[in-house]
This record gives C-alpha cells, sequence and structure tokens, in this order.
C-alpha cells in the first residue's frame, strides 16, 4: 500500500518541519533549505517493493543536503538510484557532481555526506537500496555515487524505464513478485557499476601510458641535466615522487635507473664514434649528466663491463683498418641486465648489456673496413 506524504496536510507556517520529517521517515535525514520565502509545498508518495524503499517525490525548489552528523543519528545505509521526470537536479558527493534533466539517472550513498540540489520545481521517482544487499565493494560503489548516469545506452538505457515502471506500479505486486523484482534492481545495477568500472579502468590505463610516455620524453629532453631526479619530474608533471614510482612499477625499471641507463646509451653512442676530433671521456659524460667522472667509470663498467677508455679503443679498432689487432680480452664476460652475460660477439654485433642494438660503432668490420650504419635507439 503506498503513503502518501504531503505538505497540503499542515499549515503554511508547519510546512517545511513537515517536509523534513516527510523526509525522514522516507528515506534518511537531511537538511532542507527553500530556494525562496515563501510557502513550501511538497508531495511524497512512497511503498516498499521486496526490500527497497520507492517514492515518488513532488516539490518546491530547494536544496537537501546530508551532513555527518544526520549520518551519525541514523547509521543505515542506503544506495539511491533518482530518475529525474521533471525540472533539473545537482548531486554532489565526493568532491564530484552529476547533473540530470529530465529522464536522467542519479547516484548517491546515505552512507556519506551529500546535497542534491533542485532550481526549479521539480518530480522524480527515487529508490533506496540497503548497503547490505549489493555486495560491491565500497572502491566499485564509489566510481558511481555522486554522478549522473549516461541513459543512452548500456545498463542506464535499461534501468531508466525499468525503475519508472517499478515505482509507478509499486502497490500491485504480489510479495513474491515484489521479491524478484527487488532482486533485478539489485542486479541492474551492480551491472552498472561493473560497466562504468570496466570504462574508468580502460580510461585510467590509457591515461597512465600517456603520462609514462610524457615522462620518458621529458628524461630523453633533459637527459644533459645533472639535477634530472624523481623530484624534479614528478613537480614537472604535477604528481607526487609516490605515484610517479608507481607508474614505472610495469615500466620493469625504475625512474633512476632509466635515468642512470640512458645516460649511459648515450655516452657509449658519443664515445663509439671515433675520429680524430673524438671528445674526451670526461667531456662526454658531463655532457650527459655525470658530475664525477670516477663515478661514471664505475657505473659504466658495472654496465658493459670494460671502462669507457676501452670502450672507445675497442670501438676505433672495429671502426678502423681490418688487419688491427684489438686488445681485448676474449675471455672476459661481461655482465649484463639480470645477471645473464654479454659475450664479445655481442658488442662487435651493436648491442648493450640489455641485448638491444645500440647507436655505436661496434661491429663487425665489412668487406672494405667499414663498420655498418648503427642501429637507432629505441626503447
Amino acid at each position: 500500500m503506498n503513503l502518501v506524504l504531503t505538505t497540503a496536510a499542515v499549515g503554511q507556517n508547519d510546512q517545511l518541519a513537515f517536509w523534513r520529517e516527510a523526509m525522514a521517515e522516507n528515506a534518511v535525514p537531511v537538511a532542507v533549505t527553500p530556494h525562496v520565502d515563501g510557502p513550501f509545498t511538497g508531495r511524497i508518495t512512497t511503498a516498499r517493493v521486496g526490500f527497497l524503499r520507492v517514492s515518488t517525490v513532488e516539490a518546491d525548489a530547494h536544496r537537501t543536503s546530508r551532513t555527518a552528523s544526520h549520518i551519525a543519528r541514523s547509521p543505515e545505509r542506503f544506495v539511491a538510484i533518482a530518475v529525474q521526470m521533471s525540472g533539473r537536479a545537482t548531486v554532489a558527493q565526493d568532491g564530484r557532481a552529476g547533473h540530470a534533466g529530465q529522464g536522467g539517472l542519479l547516484v548517491y550513498d546515505t552512507a556519506r555526506p551529500y546535497s542534491l540540489d533542485y532550481p526549479e520545481r521539480f518530480s522524480a521517482r527515487v529508490v533506496h537500496m540497503p548497503r547490505r544487499a549489493l555486495g560491491l565493494p565500497d572502491s566499485d560503489l564509489r566510481r558511481v555515487t555522486g554522478t549522473a548516469i549516461d541513459t543512452g545506452q548500456g545498463c542506464g538505457a535499461v534501468l531508466l524505464p525499468f525503475l519508472t515502471t517499478l515505482v509507478d506500479s509499486a502497490d500491485s505486486y504480489t510479495p513474491s513478485a515484489a521479491g524478484r523484482l527487488a532482486a533485478s534492481v539489485v542486479d541492474l545495477f551492480a551491472t552498472l557499476v561493473a560497466e562504468r568500472v570496466r570504462e574508468e579502468g580502460a580510461d585510467e590505463e590509457t591515461s597512465r601510458g600517456l603520462l609514462v610516455a610524457r615522462i620518458r620524453d621529458h628524461i630523453e629532453r633533459n637527459l644533459g641535466d645533472p639535477a634530472l631526479a624523481p623530484e624534479g619530474i614528478a613537480k614537472a608533471h604535477h604528481i607526487s615522487v609516490r605515484y610517479l614510482h608507481r607508474l614505472f612499477e610495469g615500466e620493469g625499471i625504475t625512474v633512476g635507473r632509466l635515468i642512470q641507463r640512458r645516460r649511459l646509451e648515450e655516452c657509449a653512442r658519443e664515445l663509439g664514434r671515433g675520429g680524430r676530433a673524438a671528445p674526451t671521456v670526461s667531456s662526454v659524460a658531463q655532457r650527459w649528466g655525470f658530475v664525477n667522472p670516477a663515478h661514471f667509470s664505475r657505473v659504466f663498467r658495472g654496465a658493459y663491463g670494460i671502462s669507457p677508455r676501452e670502450w672507445r679503443s675497442l670501438s676505433a679498432g672495429l671502426n678502423g683498418d681490418r688487419s688491427k689487432t684489438f686488445a681485448v680480452p676474449l675471455r672476459r664476460s661481461l655482465p649484463r641486465a639480470g645477471g645473464q652475460q654479454t659475450r664479445l660477439s655481442d658488442l662487435r654485433a651493436g648491442r648493450d648489456p640489455c641485448g638491444q642494438h645500440v647507436g655505436v660503432a661496434v661491429g663487425e668490420v665489412g668487406a672494405a673496413g667499414d663498420v655498418g650504419p648503427a642501429a637507432p635507439y629505441g626503447e
């Protein structure tokens, strides 16, 4: 049986207080602030469909707010879906807002503060679902609460007519039918949440990939800056250092190691060019961000198994006459990333310690004594 609560039952001076009590009885306690002075009129028709509370709400323009003190007085949790039948509405929760006109859907959680703003007289169908009946994690539920649901496609397009009919015919269902319909609402809503989680997950992955690409580009453009470090990179991209490191968890390398690896690769490339005007080892190191020559020599040897000078000598020999004898200890097995070993043949083939081709002039000498073109760099 439907219950009708209307301000027409009380005097003008008592209408606002009556409306607040009606809202608390029908759903949860809230504060009500009319947008205009004078009489406030409203009507709620409410009923039960299984474990759902359903209602039709019609009222003058006003703002409804549920605060932490309201929640403390009525801790029972509901998730509400409001179908906007006429007028406009805005829901605000968790720092975001959803807007709906006629035919729109708004979702909010009564267990957390929220507000509903109606700038004009309106009519809405509202379904309150007990939170315990949903079986959804809070992290997933928060993806839809405080938002407007697209009713042009997906589950929103199914929910809109279904909920409207459910509320309008609430007093016509048998108890068994009402129970099945209530379960159907929960299933549809859970599907809607799963749909939103999937969509946002794809969006987040795309955004993450774009951000990582921008960070990598920033690193490439600033390799020669000795101050290049995670703190400055995070600041330049308006993210925290912690989030920066989280972004690179899926990249197989830390930010600091990426910077060092790319600097070493560029140093190896430049030292391998040879020629009469070959730069000194220290000048190459400084150009690519290494301030301390001893540190540079140590990390270069750790990556390539030989010192920078030996690397340059080896490259110069391989670029020179075929008849030259190179003073390279053939028994040496060069360390490769991940504990593997890099053989000298890898260097001749133009591969770095990670097995990738690098642009240094090392490789098998061609028939005319020349080295073939270096393979381009790439991640």
